[in-house]
């Protein structure tokens, strides 16, 4: 079963269980998936799926840091509630140090790719390929902060 149906099947579950706010928040996210489906003529896979779901829930902690902030705490937990929903559709998330292992498995592929070392130059490069190969698995942040890292280290030796 495809993410995307699993997502209708859990709308149609909300909907009998009339779970009001789980149900908002995964028409949100058809809704997300259709509009990106329509705009670019494409079948969205379950890659690009979890891409949105990870984008719907940055958006989400960046308003739940805003109205913590402006002292907004119920729309902080509301938001905090549709971040626990969009979480379910996430793959298991890769820890730091399988990050950083995965990050210097791509450097080491690029340094024999260009036959030479890499620096700091190459983070398009690594970050591309990173971007691709842990797509859903970590968060980009995580991944930027293994990259710089990695680059730093190759350049030290």
């Amino acid at each position: 079963m495809s993410l995307k149906e699993r997502i209708n099947d859990d709308m149609k579950a909300a909907m009998r269980a009339k779970d009001a706010d789980r149900l908002s928040t995964i028409r949100m996210l058809l809704a997300a998936c259709k509009q990106r489906e329509v705009d670019e003529r494409i079948e969205l896979d379950d890659t690009m799926v979890i891409a949105i779901v990870d984008r719907m829930i940055k958006q989400r902690k960046d308003s739940v840091a805003a109205f913590e902030t402006g002292g907004r705490e119920d729309l902080a937990a509301k938001e905090r509630a549709e971040i626990a929903v969009l979480q379910a559709y996430l793959p298991q998330r890769l820890g730091e140090q399988e990050v950083g292992d995965a990050v210097v498995g791509i450097v080491v592929a690029l340094e024999a790719e260009l036959g030479r070392a890499a620096g700091p130059g190459d983070m398009g490069r690594v970050m591309g390929q990173a971007k691709t190969q842990l797509a859903g698995q970590a968060e980009m942040a995580l991944i930027s902060t293994a990259v710089k890292a990695a680059l730093a280290a190759r350049v030290a030796k």
